[in-house]
C-alpha cells in the first residue's frame, strides 16, 4: 500500500479530478493540488510548490490551461527543480499530441533527473460534454475548423486509467504512452454519432480558424483565443490522423469507443438544457 500521498497537480481539472478519485478508490492517499486546496498549489505562485511537494515521492502533473501558454515550459522546468529538491522521485506528465510546446515540456521532464512517465494524449471526448463544445451541442451544432481531418478522439477515463497505472505500478517508469481512441473520426462523423446517441440533430458546421478564434474570444478573451487558435492550427492539419497503441501497451486492453462515451454521457443527461 502506498503510504505517502501522491500529488495530483490540477486535481480540479478534467483528467486530474478523475485521477485523484481513481487513486482514492484504490485506497491511495491523494494530495489534491489546486488553488483552492487545503495546501494551495498555483502555477503563478512558485512559493506554493514546495509545501505541496513536502513528503511526496510521486506526482501527476498537468499545466493549466495548456503547455502552449507563454511561460508554461519555463514554469514546468522550475517546478521540476523544486520537486527534485523536495524529494520527488517519479513524475507523470500529461502532454498533447502534435504540439510543439508539449514536446518541449516532455523534454524538460526527461532532462530533470526524475523518473518519469509521459502520457501524450489525443483530443478529449469530454470536450463535448464538459468543455467549451457543450453549449454548441446543446444548441444543436458542432462548429469546428480543420475541414475533413480525422482525429482518434480519446475518452478521458482511459487517460486517467493510464496515469493511475503509471503512479501505482513500477514498470511504467521511463515509458512514453501516446494514447488515442480506437477509431479515426472526422467532426462530421462525431456529429452523426452524437445525433444518434442524443436523439436529436447535431449539425457539423465547418468554420475557418478566424471564426474559431472569434468564438473562443467571445467566451475567454483574445489572449486565450490566440493560444487555442494557434494550437488548433498546429494540430488540426492531419498530423494526428493515426491510431497509436498507448492504451494497449499500458493497460493491456482496447481504448473506449467514442460512441460508447456519447451514449453514456447522453444517458446522464449532460446535453439536457437543465443539466
Amino acid at each position: 500500500m502506498q503510504s505517502q500521498p501522491i500529488l495530483v497537480v490540477g486535481a480540479t481539472g478534467k483528467t486530474g479530478s478523475r485521477v485523484a478519485s481513481k487513486l482514492e478508490e484504490k485506497g491511495v492517499s491523494v494530495r489534491r493540488g489546486s488553488r483552492n486546496a487545503e495546501i494551495q498549489f498555483d502555477w503563478e505562485i512558485p512559493a506554493t510548490w514546495a509545501p505541496t511537494l513536502q513528503g511526496v515521492t510521486k506526482a501527476y502533473v498537468t499545466y493549466f490551461p495548456d503547455l502552449a501558454f507563454p511561460g508554461a515550459v519555463e514554469k514546468l522546468e522550475a517546478f521540476t527543480k523544486v520537486a527534485a529538491a523536495s524529494g520527488l522521485k517519479h513524475i507523470v506528465l500529461l502532454s498533447g499530441r502534435g504540439e510543439h510546446h508539449a514536446r518541449l515540456g516532455e523534454a524538460v521532464v526527461q532532462a530533470s533527473g526524475l523518473d518519469f512517465t509521459l502520457v501524450r494524449a489525443s483530443w478529449f471526448a469530454q470536450n463535448f460534454s464538459e468543455g467549451y463544445l457543450r453549449d454548441p451541442i446543446l444548441a444543436g451544432v458542432l462548429p469546428m475548423p480543420g475541414g475533413d481531418i480525422r482525429e482518434p478522439i480519446i475518452d478521458i477515463d482511459d487517460i486517467a486509467d493510464v496515469v493511475v497505472a503509471a503512479l501505482t505500478e513500477d514498470h511504467h517508469r521511463g515509458q512514453l504512452y501516446e494514447v488515442t481512441g480506437p477509431r479515426l473520426l472526422s467532426f462530421a462523423d462525431m456529429s452523426k454519432i452524437l445525433t444518434a446517441k442524443i436523439g436529436r440533430p447535431i449539425q457539423h458546421i465547418p468554420i475557418t480558424f478566424e471564426d474559431f478564434h472569434a468564438n473562443v474570444a467571445q467566451a475567454g478573451g483574445d489572449f486565450v483565443a490566440d493560444v487555442f487558435t494557434a494550437i488548433a492550427r498546429e494540430t488540426l492539419d492531419g498530423r494526428n490522423a493515426k491510431i497509436c497503441d498507448g492504451i494497449e501497451r499500458a493497460l493491456s486492453r482496447r481504448p473506449r469507443n467514442f460512441a460508447d462515451f456519447a451514449a453514456a454521457a447522453a444517458s446522464r443527461g449532460v446535453w439536457s438544457a437543465a443539466a
